[in-house]
């Protein structure tokens, strides 16, 4: 009987619309955080996104990094057409500085609330999926976000938690822009 409810979960994830992936997805993967909540091993599982497991294997191009001094915007769009989108998967309490030591464009995401079950409700605590959805509706790409967030029960929770905010990122021209919105959701 277990191996029935198996195949009866993997038929609902695999149940989700697959997008035309118009932006690569890849994942420096340090594989610390516990395995049955990462969402980064969940996207490869699913061909979502690709890991690597070493800083040279990962793919130049838009790195979401939190100590980044610029903020992601749809500028960058073009810089992750050109290479890939990256997001760094390890646990917060060895999310440092030195981590994001990729190569590439460093970019911070601007003011989001979390909707997975770890962080719900806690801004900028993000899960690796959260950011790369994030990234994906900001670089107007939801469709795509929501083909990667349709793989966890909470996904489209987060798109609703943070619909406001990232449809006005994704309306903005740059940086100063997407950092101007943002201040008004900090100040609230």
């Amino acid at each position: 009987m277990t191996n029935v409810l198996v195949v009866a979960k993997r038929a609902v994830f695999t149940d989700c619309p697959r997008s035309d992936d118009t932006v690569e997805l890849h994942i420096r993967y340090e594989g610390d955080d516990d395995p049955q909540k990462c969402t980064a091993r969940k996207l490869d599982k699913f061909d979502r996104a690709r890991l690597h497991r070493s800083h040279h294997a990962t793919p130049y191009g838009v790195v979401l990094n939190p100590h980044a001094e610029t903020a992601l915007s749809p500028a960058d769009r073009e810089t992750a057409a050109d290479g890939a989108l990256v997001a760094l998967d390890c646990s917060w309490e060895s999310a440092g500085e030195a981590q994001f030591s990729l190569a590439g464009e460093h970019r911070a995401l601007p003011y989001l609330v979390a909707a997975n079950p770890v962080n719900f409700g806690r801004p900028m605590q993000l899960t690796t999926v959260e950011a790369l959805a994030a990234a994906l509706v900001i670089f107007q790409e939801r469709e795509q976000a929501e083909d990667i967030l349709c793989k966890f029960t909470w996904g489209e929770t987060f798109l609703e938690l943070n619909d406001e905010p990232l449809r006005r990122y994704a309306n903005c021209k740059n940086s100063i822009e997407v950092v101007e919105i943002q201040q008004e959701y900090l100040d609230r």
